[in-house]
């Protein structure tokens, strides 16, 4: 996908009281950042924000990170909650590669990946935000019972995630090959390319596992 630059979208994301800098400086006291204990989950790939936004609306018993590479993208979902901010939501931009350098052991307690990246050629697979280089990431920072859920439109992304979470040694806890349309879907919040491949009629394929 291609992407248009933003004129001062980078500058505008290193001035931003809700972009975290230079977040490996709290490693292990992310906490700290939302000023109470509660638990924190994180969205890679978090896009125009829509999905972690709402997820953040909904549960203010929770603390949510959206992490996202593009700034041009990520200034897009700062633009979202410019107005009515939620205290428990703040964003990183980053790449996904180095999250064990920027999170603690045992300090996420679930990790959200929605509509990732397919990296459909082979030499590109370790680059699947569900290859086993970063399950054994994932499995570094997250909590003992801490999850990971994935969603995706890409049938062949969500068959080789199967596998890996296989020789990985994770447990599958949940699978749906049409989420729209399984007991998984209550409480589902869509994001923008779930809400446009559902009106095309392509079913959502789902996922959740843990380390």
């Amino acid at each position: 996908m291609r992407l248009r630059n933003i004129k001062g979208s980078r500058e505008a994301i290193a001035s931003s009281p809700l972009v975290v800098q230079e977040p490996a400086q709290y490693k292990g006291v992310f906490q700290s950042l939302f000023h109470n204990t509660n638990p924190i989950h994180i969205e890679i790939g978090t896009g125009k924000g829509r999905f972690i936004i709402e997820q953040a609306r909904l549960h203010p018993e929770i603390n949510y990170l959206g992490i996202e590479k593009y700034s041009s993208v990520l200034i897009r979902a700062l633009e979202k909650i410019k107005e009515n901010p939620p205290a428990n939501l703040l964003f990183i931009r980053m790449d996904a590669e180095t999250i064990a350098e920027v999170f603690g052991p045992e300090e996420i307690a679930r990790i959200y990946l929605n509509f990732s990246d397919p990296w459909p050629k082979d030499r590109h697979a370790r680059r699947r935000l569900t290859s086993s280089f970063f399950l054994t990431r994932y499995s570094q920072i997250l909590t003992l019972d801490g999850q990971v859920l994935f969603k995706t439109d890409n049938r062949p992304l969500f068959e080789f995630s199967l596998e890996q979470i296989e020789e990985s040694g994770w447990t599958l806890d949940s699978k749906a090959y049409d989420l729209h349309h399984s007991q998984y879907m209550e409480g589902n919040i869509m994001t923008e390319y779930e809400e446009k491949f559902s009106a095309e009629g392509k079913p959502i394929y789902y996922l959740a596992a843990h380390h």
